[in-house]
């Protein structure tokens, strides 16, 4: 049901404990042209036909989870302590799960995304500050898919890398493309990416003769935490600190409201619940793809020191790896098969390519939730990886193809100090019963908000002196 000035209207009776959001002014709704275009059942309709129409925002959400950021830290962990950090990447993953049900909740509630809660409820001052660490974060964050994406060109096509790069600005034309077929187009195609990357990685672990896992060591690794070998929690830190995206959680409260939700009790509550399903089950999907990644690299790298390839050239394995371009050189020869470089690449290159379409209407969401600027969307989407190309063309071109696990730990410095920005924000409103009434945070997401907010940011701070001591090293070629 919407109200006389367009927006969802959440405000209900004393009697029936639902909270009413402020009203926005018209014009600026969040994620304009798909705002309430999908249409949801009646409460009472069947759990099947409800999820349908609930499910998709979670899963563009998800793929922040796997982006090539994640990779070279995964890859890193399980080359060098096999199974040891697989309990990482389970707490990563359930304290993502946590933060995106509080994203989702706020989107539903109050009818706002994070950042238009931010610019509505906070001082005025704050609005040019928290965009531009917004808007430095998407940067960095678009950085690492662009990467991911001309690394995936470079190895499978043999492209040159800094071409490719250039290369990977022609996104801009299938964001625009998909956009005009609406939501559910572009939740699609991303499922459609993102089901490659899990095929890909299924064949990787379970088809190829030579990798067989052990199950019941990667079952007992999940269950027993602990940093039983030197230099482990400073990966933990890695994984942990490129799990959670700082625009995810712009995001996912701006994309619920694609859906055309309504304001008795009932509807909210069920929009809720269901939310919550398509959360755990896309980000348990991410957990499984990230596990893959670390579970592959386990079966193959560990206990070797290098590998020689076709042409007589030796690989080496070390911590300062460019772990994704030693994974793609090596499985072949490693695991017998072409097929497993082949596989590896494209999974990569569906990785990035799904990974961009998110980054870019997160950009469209704070832009907007901040400073209520509207451009044109193919505008809005040359800014965003236009800030990506940039700094990789330049860096790239002065020094080379090596420089890439450079520009990837500076783009996962810059997350880690913005995402406090958004995590605190959104549990102080999620928290608060003038903002969400009847609907704040029970103990259950009150607690494993405010613990999985404190440790993310305790790990980023503990790693913070190293990481920007290595992105310094990027900026002056160190």
């Amino acid at each position: 049901m919407k109200s006389s000035d367009g927006q969802t209207d959440l405000t209900a009776p004393s009697d029936s404990g639902v909270a009413g959001a402020e009203p926005q002014p018209s014009g600026h709704l969040s994620l304009e042209g798909v705002h309430s275009s999908v249409e949801v059942p009646h409460h009472e309709a069947g759990f099947w036909e409800q999820w349908r129409a609930f499910v998709g925002p979670a899963i563009l959400v998800s793929v922040g989870y796997m982006d090539p950021g994640n990779w070279g830290t995964d890859l890193q962990g399980g080359a060098q302590y096999k199974y040891g950090l697989l309990w990482v990447v389970g707490l990563a993953s359930l304290m993502a799960i946590f933060m995106q049900v509080l994203s989702a909740r706020l989107g539903v509630v109050t009818g706002k995304d994070l950042a238009q809660c931010c610019r509505d409820w906070y001082p005025k001052w704050s609005r040019w500050p928290n965009w531009l660490l917004s808007e430095v974060a998407i940067g960095a964050c678009d950085l690492a898919e662009v990467l991911g994406s001309a690394v995936a060109l470079n190895l499978l096509f043999h492209i040159p890398l800094l071409w490719a790069v250039i290369i990977t600005g022609l996104d801009v034309l299938l964001l625009l493309a998909l956009q005009s077929f609406g939501m559910r187009a572009i939740e699609a195609v991303v499922l459609l990416l993102i089901a490659t990357i899990f095929v890909c990685y299924f064949i990787e672990i379970f088809i190829l003769p030579e990798t067989q896992p052990s199950f019941l060591e990667m079952g007992r690794a999940l269950v027993t935490p602990s940093f039983r070998q030197s230099g482990m929690l400073y990966v933990a830190i890695g994984i942990i600190g490129a799990t959670v995206m700082p625009h995810n959680l712009y995001l996912h409260s701006a994309l619920v409201q694609s859906r055309k939700l309504q304001k008795d009790v009932p509807s909210v509550r069920r929009a809720l619940r269901f939310n919550t399903i398509d959360s755990v089950v896309a980000l348990t999907v991410a957990f499984f793809v990230n596990a893959a990644i670390l579970v592959l690299a386990a079966t193959v790298f560990f206990g070797k020191e290098s590998v020689t390839v076709p042409g007589g050239q030796v690989v080496a394995f070390g911590a300062s790896s460019d772990w994704i371009r030693v994974a793609f050189l090596t499985l072949a020869p490693l695991l017998g098969t072409a097929a497993a470089s082949t596989l590896f690449a494209v999974a990569l290159l569906a990785s990035g390519q799904s990974s961009t379409i998110t980054g870019t209407l997160a950009g469209q969401v704070v832009m907007e939730g901040f400073m209520r600027w509207r451009i044109k969307p193919w505008v809005r989407r040359l800014i965003t990886r236009s800030l990506a190309i940039l700094p990789a063309v330049f860096i790239i071109g002065l020094r080379g193809d090596s420089s890439v696990t450079d520009l990837l730990t500076l783009s996962q410095v810059v997350l880690a100090l913005q995402l406090p920005f958004a995590m605190f924000p959104l549990l102080h409103f999620t928290s608060s019963g003038k903002r969400m009434g009847t609907w704040k945070n029970g103990w259950l997401l009150l607690g494993a908000g405010w613990t999985s907010a404190i440790l993310i940011t305790s790990m980023d701070i503990y790693g913070l002196p190293d990481s920007l001591k290595a992105a310094w090293q990027v900026i002056v070629g160190g």
